[in-house]
């Protein structure tokens, strides 16, 4: 096939060069955490609500398509040149390039001027969060330097309000920085009693919060001045547009790999318990912080892809047929199945051409798709 082709073995699609016809897409999270993510790492996350709970921005019917995403950067720390592992949003030259979409989680992988990329991304079952496990492998015969930047977007929550209210909106965005870990707080103290953080498991070499810090004047995420100067500068948004943007620096040995995750996520206090101290206006973050800690530990995340390989075993090992048609048999042991039930979990409220702004949840097609579940079940 011209893009890819079905892995069977490993229930995944293999895509193997980034510049397909439109944006091919995943799903990301089966409970209350959920994104879809393309082959190129575009999209965005929610929590159960597409609009009024949104962590990222997404901009639908853009130049380019599927602008706004899970995006990294790597920089060659001696030669200045950077490119991102993902191919947006820099569509830079790849050496090789695949991306492979599985049950619930999406990896991708390139290789440019003999630096070796990996991002697994996914959804730990029963987790609001999502995990980022990059591995970035030196593969040259002379060591390099490099850093790696780790950069979200985020949505002032509702969706539909974020992308037309701007006489409010640029006066609203806020965050807080602490042990290294971004917290979106945006109308916290005001009327919300939830926040996203945005983590990285590396001590950070620096960190930005305002996306015009981090891109620079009349710049996009194709260019940002802050991977091309090599350093991100310690910006705190007020207002404008918050992002959430980490810098790692690494020191790798020829044939030497490194493990670097990030952790976006989604939290909520009591409404009488939201602050720490009380009545400081600072988040209460001791809720949080362990499940961060966890998040970033490569044993969990191990653990909780593990886990995720599981839930999608027994969920789809409930029926497998054996037709003799080796397209028939793939379509109805595995993508048929997987589909109903992503557009059960997600009512249809979300994709790359739904924005999930529409209120209506379309609950017959729910109700259809829960009960090919079941049907399959049962037989």
């Amino acid at each position: 096939m011209r893009f890819g082709q079905f892995d069977d073995e490993r229930r995944e699609y293999v895509i193997t060069r980034p510049d397909t016809p439109l944006p091919w897409i995943n799903y990301l999270g089966s409970d209350e955490y959920f994104g879809i993510i393309s082959n190129t790492a575009g999209g965005y996350s929610f929590y159960r609500d597409a609009r009024l709970r949104r962590l990222t921005r997404y901009r639908y019917n853009n130049a380019p398509l599927d602008l706004g995403g899970r995006y990294l950067y790597l920089r060659d720390d001696d030669s200045g040149r950077s490119w991102s592992p993902t191919w947006q949003p820099t569509l830079g030259d790849l050496e090789d390039y695949s991306c492979r979409h599985g049950m619930g989680y999406t990896i991708i992988a390139s290789r440019h001027e003999g630096i070796r990329a990996e991002i697994t991304y996914f959804v730990p079952p029963g987790q609001t969060l999502e995990v980022w496990r990059a591995r970035v492998t030196n593969a040259r015969r002379e060591p390099a330097r490099l850093s790696l930047f780790g950069t979200v977007e985020f949505c002032l929550w509702d969706a539909q309000d974020d992308a037309t209210n701007f006489q409010r909106n640029y006066s609203i965005g806020e965050v807080e920085v602490e042990d290294g870990v971004i917290y979106h707080t945006t109308e916290y103290r005001e009327r919300r009693d939830h926040f996203a953080y945005f983590a990285c498991s590396d001590r950070s070499a620096g960190f930005d919060t305002s996306r015009d810090a981090f891109l620079g004047p009349y710049r996009g995420w194709d260019r940002p001045i802050a991977v091309e100067r090599g350093a991100t500068s310690g910006s705190i948004a007020h207002g404008w547009q918050p992002i959430g943007a980490h810098q790692v620096r690494l020191e790798l040995a020829a044939g030497e790999s490194r493990e670097i995750d990030f952790v976006l996520g989604y939290a909520e206090n009591p409404a009488d318990a939201k602050f720490d101290p009380p009545g400081s206006g600072v988040v209460d973050k001791r809720s949080v912080r362990p499940v961060i800690a966890r998040h970033l530990d490569p044993v969990a995340i191990d653990d909780a892809f593990d886990c995720l390989r599981r839930t999608w075993d027994d969920l789809l090992g409930a029926l497998q047929v054996e037709t003799g048609n080796e397209h028939l048999d793939r379509m109805v042991n595995v993508w048929n199945a997987y589909q109903c039930m992503v557009t059960f979990n997600l009512s249809r409220s979300a994709s790359l051409f739904e924005s999930g702004i529409g209120r209506g949840m379309g609950f017959r097609m729910v109700e259809t798709e829960l009960l090919a579940i079941s049907i399959q079940a049962e037989n």
